[in-house]
């Protein structure tokens, strides 16, 4: 890569870290508080967790198109805002309803799409994919410290210093946009029309990264539970659980990420996926132990890790350049539609107080995208 192209890269890489800890670093608690909360019942906790992927679902595609329209740099900054704005209502609520508002409010500055679409204008064809890629390690980086820190900062300072973090990060991101070099302003259509945006290929990968996103919210509204009720393993050591299986995750998702640059193998998608239904599996079947839930995770997390960086850079490429933006914000819609549905699918299937039946639905869900997908015949 050019050093402009480095540079942008790695900036727009950065913001998305910053702000995206402050969603993964409440994803390992935020279920826990909210059963304690006024009024919390098991759908409402299911929606304090997957709300904001409502709203960021429903605000990708008109951001998204709108800085086609006027550039990225002003969407940004005030999705950013918006995000601030939320996260400071949740935590200053004492109630479900609150958090849930507060969380719905987050959602809307819906700027992921625009992260993506600055990446690619800033970005020659044949690096883009190298830089989605990037952009990919980056936010599972993000995830990876959010996971191990979220825990240790809600059990030191409570799980609403978790929000006013968010707050304060999504604030230093906005300041972050003044690295950026020089970069030409996006192709200006004359049309509005988003026709080009929902081609069946592009559609494709946008149904992908809906089911991804909805197996994992619904994962992880059960999954601090189990963890919590049946193990009796402090929230302070959750982190330990997540990162331990992050970490040895990466032994089996680089090379699939790798081979997958390289030579661009469609069946990867397949067996991402079939990782991630065996994972499901496992923890419906087999947690009765720690071990057993640790093995499970870290193959469920090879999985995700391969789709996460892998969907949205084909998305790129595919995408027409007129559109990209509005395309990126069909895919982010998709992927925060995806949050939404899982997080009420668990809060639904965890009516029961049974965890495992919220990890079988999920492996349903993993065996329907199989089945769709036709086991690894991905068209480019």
């Amino acid at each position: 890569m050019l050093a402009d192209e480095r540079r942008s890269v790695g900036v727009v890489a950065l913001i998305a870290m910053i702000r995206m800890f402050g969603l993964f670093a409440l994803l390992p608690v935020l279920s826990l508080y909210a059963r304690d909360l006024e009024g919390a019942t098991p759908l409402l906790i299911g929606l304090a967790v997957g709300a904001y992927g409502l709203t960021q679902a429903g605000f990708q595609i008109p951001l998204g198109a709108l800085s086609d329209r006027i550039g990225r740099v002003p969407v940004i900054v005030g999705g950013l805002v918006i995000f601030a704005a939320g996260s400071i209502v949740a935590a200053m609520s004492d109630s479900i309803h609150g958090v849930v508002a507060g969380r719905f409010l987050q959602g809307a500055g819906a700027i992921s799409a625009t992260l993506s679409a600055l990446i690619t204008d800033a970005t020659r064809p044949e690096v883009r994919t190298r830089s989605m890629a990037i952009f990919g390690v980056g936010i599972g980086t993000s995830f990876m410290l959010a996971f191990a820190a979220g825990p240790l900062i809600a059990a030191k300072f409570g799980v609403l210093a978790l929000f006013w973090v968010a707050a304060a990060l999504a604030l230093v991101a906005a300041l972050l946009l003044r690295l950026l070099p020089d970069m030409p302003r996006p192709v200006r259509r004359e049309s509005w029309s988003l026709v080009p945006a929902f081609r069946a290929d592009l559609l494709r990968i946008d149904f992908y990264v809906f089911l991804l996103h909805a197996i994992m919210t619904a994962t992880f509204v059960a999954l601090p539970l189990l963890l919590h009720d049946r193990f009796e393993m402090p929230l302070t050591a959750h982190w330990k659980m997540y990162i331990g299986a992050l970490i040895v995750s990466l032994a089996l998702a680089v090379p699939m990420i790798m081979r997958d640059h390289h030579q661009g193998r469609g069946h990867l998608i397949g067996l991402a996926v079939t990782l991630i239904v065996v994972a499901q599996l496992g923890l419906t079947f087999f947690s009765f132990s720690a071990g057993p839930v640790f093995i499970a995770l870290v193959i469920f997390f090879a999985g995700f890790n391969f789709l996460e960086a892998g969907l949205p850079a084909r998305l790129s490429v595919l995408a027409d350049e007129a559109v990209r933006g509005a395309s990126l914000g069909v895919f982010s819609s998709a992927q925060f539609l995806g949050a939404f549905v899982g997080g009420l699918v668990g809060g639904r299937f965890l009516g029961q107080g049974r965890p495992t039946d919220v990890f079988f639905v999920c492996a349903l869900m993993g065996g329907i995208w199989l089945a769709l997908q036709g086991f690894g015949r991905f068209r480019k």
